[in-house]
């Protein structure tokens, strides 16, 4: 069926095309495994029902890296036909450039059919799969999802607080704050508690053990009702809970549900732009396959020796101007200014003309690159030669005196030459990945910005912030790639033996990897220190605006949070500029047992001074409120109103007003700085841990942050011999063996995190584990390595 060079051709592009998609597909998973898998898996979730949610991610995934692969793929191989000189030995035997596309339209084919198949069939189900999984499981498990030190508001009217996770299930030391009736507020404080679930009947109930309640009424101060319960159960609405699968969305629907959508809003009124858009991109999509084939064609075939490394950076480039075109069409189109059905027929369009002009232009120029050509101002002739009429001056001697110099290490010929090649990859392994992360997260944001929803200028402010993270997610698999694919190729070029007839070690040789990879790791250790804590903070706040989602707690809508002394502090409004409270009411913890010991309110709270001897503690003048004390009566009665005291003013103990303008509560907006007095983590840490909270999770994301920076190091001495001993394969086998490690670190890491988190293992061991594993890995392959 095929002739030699076909499948000679074949051999050159399906590897890079399957290892470049699988690269790009698990550099896309990387954040949902990050993100995701960790609290999977602390949560109890069976493995099999987690490898789905990975599985339900797939096609959505590859429906945008299998054109991407493909293209890359292509030029990939190219490539190396032109590094070798073979395009000069096709041509001289008058093969043409569309005896050449023979081969490229059979695994065009394959990959329209593939990526039609993913985009037709599997993406809908899915999709549809995904969101109904994640419900059920979140319904199943909602008991777990309330944290120990962190007020649970899921639920409407409801505030749950507890202060420990007994591992036998259940929560221990419950406070709830009960407000589904307007004219009043309930408190609940109980010794144990726990969730009630029964899917059959939709059934939620929260059950309360050894709980008393404290009813206060909004207008009657004075009016207080309070009751105790060796058990009592609170119902819950079950729609909060038991929710109905989601109804599918144009991207879920197939052919005949789209048809019969479009049919019913066209009955309406309605024009019906995106399902009509959607219609017909889920034909356009695959058809981009030959077209991107074509310009590959035209890109890659060259009798230059442009070598590898530069097709990725061409690849991503018409990539993204391919997304670019759709996305503006697109959104031309659902603004009702365009016809919908030829929107995703465009870009095809303007891409398939240029691919014709490219591949017209390669058949006149074979032997030249295809570039534009610019302007050039001032441009010297570089050589030109003194003439007649300027003799070249005649040379001066000077004397320079020898004096005594501190003679310090400097770069050698062999490290410059190891770093270049390194950080040639390094730069374009970045580059690379952060393009994924770009038009991946531009495509998740496309339909918000055609709605909208997300104007343009916060788009871009929200990936200036997003940047970080997305360098700090690709770095070390940069790093990882890097190292492999410099000594694959140093090793398939002979010239590490050549090093080691000079007497040049191998560790020598790697010496100046090693540098480079301690400078990564500290640039991860910079930015989640100086960089990701407010860069996160403000993506965060930029993505929910983008996408409608409430904001999270801040200075002015925290309206609970725990005091140093246990205390729990609630507040209508909090003014971080005034230092005053509105509608504040204290509750305070009784010593020597989980009740309440007193409760305040004040209608208004402002700042009077700051303690001269505890700077943490601030007076404020309360107005318009009362203060009631409570006293441990009989088993029966639970507690019993000591006393009532109504006043005008009143001088409150409170902490200072920083205490409730900044309170974090996600570990990736932490720091860890161990040379300041002041650390954001640690002073968590001790707060939770001095009201009798769990802190084992954030131990864990504390030790995190010292031991994930140095995965560079680590996969660095790892990817050594692995470069080394499969030199002669090439650079792509390489990457295939990064992507493996890289796979396995961040799996074990997730696993080991998660059992670090429910209290399987020590804190510190979970969050070294990964380290330990993949260290003794490295130090073992490095000594029994031929050097």
């Amino acid at each position: 069926m095929f002739k030699i060079l076909d499948r000679y051709i074949l051999r050159q592009i399906v590897l890079p095309f399957v290892l470049v998609l699988v690269v790009l597909t698990f550099a896309l998973e990387i954040p949902a495994i990050l993100r995701n898998g960790e609290d999977l898996v602390a949560k109890g979730v069976e493995w099999s029902i987690i490898a789905r949610i990975f599985m339900t991610l797939l096609p959505s995934q590859l429906s945008l890296t299998i054109p991407m692969s493909l293209l890359i793929g292509i030029l990939i191989g190219f490539g190396q036909l032109s590094a070798d000189r073979e395009f000069v030995a096709l041509q001289a035997c008058g093969v043409s450039l569309m005896r050449l596309f023979r081969p490229l339209a059979f695994i065009a084919i394959f990959a329209t059919a593939f990526s039609a198949y993913e985009t037709v069939v599997a993406l809908p189900d899915a999709n549809q799969t995904f969101r109904e999984i994640t419900y059920n499981v979140m319904a199943s498990r909602v008991e777990r999802d309330i944290k120990p030190g962190v007020f649970f508001e899921d639920f409407p009217n409801l505030v749950i607080f507890v202060r420990d996770l007994p591992p036998d299930g259940g929560w221990r030391d419950v406070f709830l704050a009960d407000r589904t009736r307007p004219a009043e507020t309930t408190v609940y404080f109980a010794r144990e508690g726990r969730i009630r679930l029964d899917r059959e009947q939709r059934l939620v109930q929260l059950e309360l053990l050894e709980a008393t309640s404290h009813t206060t009424y909004v207008g009657v101060p004075e009016k207080h009702s309070e009751n105790a319960f060796a058990s009592t159960v609170i119902t819950l609405d079950p729609k909060m809970v038991f929710k109905d699968p989601p109804a599918k969305g144009a991207p879920e629907k197939t052919f005949a549900e789209l048809r019969a959508t479009i049919a019913e809003l066209a009955a309406q009124g309605d024009p019906g732009y995106l399902a009509r858009l959607m219609y017909q991109q889920k034909i356009a999509l695959p058809m981009t396959c030959p077209i991107l084939a074509l310009i590959g064609l035209a890109l890659g075939a060259s009798t230059r020796k442009d070598g590898k490394l530069a097709s990725f950076v061409l690849g991503f480039v018409v990539i993204f101007f391919y997304y670019l075109l759709l996305y503006s069409f697109r959104a031309v189109a659902l603004g009702g200014r365009f016809s919908p059905e030829w929107a995703p027929w465009v870009p095809n369009i303007i891409m398939g003309a240029a691919s014709v002009l490219l591949l017209a232009r390669r058949e006149r120029l074979a032997d030249q690159p295809i570039r534009l050509n610019l302007p050039a101002f001032g441009r010297r002739n570089e050589g030109a030669t003194a003439t007649l009429s300027h003799p070249v001056p005649r040379r001066r001697i000077v004397l320079i005196p020898r004096v005594s110099q501190l003679n310090l290490p400097a770069l050698r010929l062999l490290d410059r030459y190891v770093a270049k090649e390194y950080w040639r990859v390094v730069s374009v392994a970045v580059l690379s990945l952060l393009g994924i992360f770009y038009v991946s997260t531009l495509i998740d944001l496309a339909e918000k910005m055609l709605k909208g929803q997300a104007p343009v200028g916060v788009v871009l402010r929200f990936f200036y912030f997003q940047t970080p993270q997305f360098v700090f997610w690709v770095l070390p698999m940069a790093v990882l790639v890097a190292t492999l694919v410099t000594m694959a190729v140093m090793t398939k070029n002979s010239e590490l033996i050549i090093m080691r007839a000079c007497g040049v070690s191998l560790y020598r040789t790697t010496a100046p990897l090693l540098v480079l990879a301690l400078g990564a790791s500290a640039v991860l250790f910079a930015l989640q220190e100086r960089v990701l804590p407010r860069a996160n903070r403000e993506a965060d706040r930029l993505n929910r605006i983008i996408r409608g989602f409430e904001p999270q707690m801040s200075p002015f809508n925290q309206r609970w949070i725990i005091g140093r002394n246990g205390s729990i502090f609630n507040y209508d409004t909090f003014d971080s500029t005034a230092s005053r409270f509105l509608h504040l009411r204290t509750y305070e913890v009784a010593p020597d047992s989980w009740r309440l010991g007193a409760m305040t309110y004040a209608a208004d709270a402002t700042l009077v001074r700051r303690s001269a001897d505890d700077p943490t503690v601030s007076l404020w003048a309360g107005h318009q409120g009362w203060v009631r004390r409570f006293s441990a009566g009989s088993p029966k009665a639970g507690t019993h109103l000591l006393e009532y005291e109504p006043f005008t003013e009143r001088q409150l103990t409170l902490e200072s007003p920083e205490y409730f303008s900044s309170r974090p509560r996600d570990t990736d907006q932490m720091t860890y700085d161990q040379m300041l007095t002041f650390n954001e983590l640690r002073s968590y840490i001790d707060q939770l841990r001095a009201s009798g909270a769990n802190v084992v999770p954030y131990v864990v994301a504390l030790q995190r942050k010292i031991a994930f920076p140095l995965v560079t190091v680590l996969m660095t001495v790892l990817a050594v011999p692995f470069g080394v001993s499969g030199g002669r394969r090439g650079a792509l086998y390489g990457v295939g063996i990064g992507l493996v490690l890289a796979l396995g670190y961040f799996v074990t890491m997730s696993v080991f995190g998660a059992f670090g988190a429910g209290g399987i293992l020590p804190p510190a061991l979970a969050a070294w584990a990964a380290n330990l594993l993949f260290g003794a890995a490295a130090v073992y392959m490095i000594l029994t390595v031929r050097t």
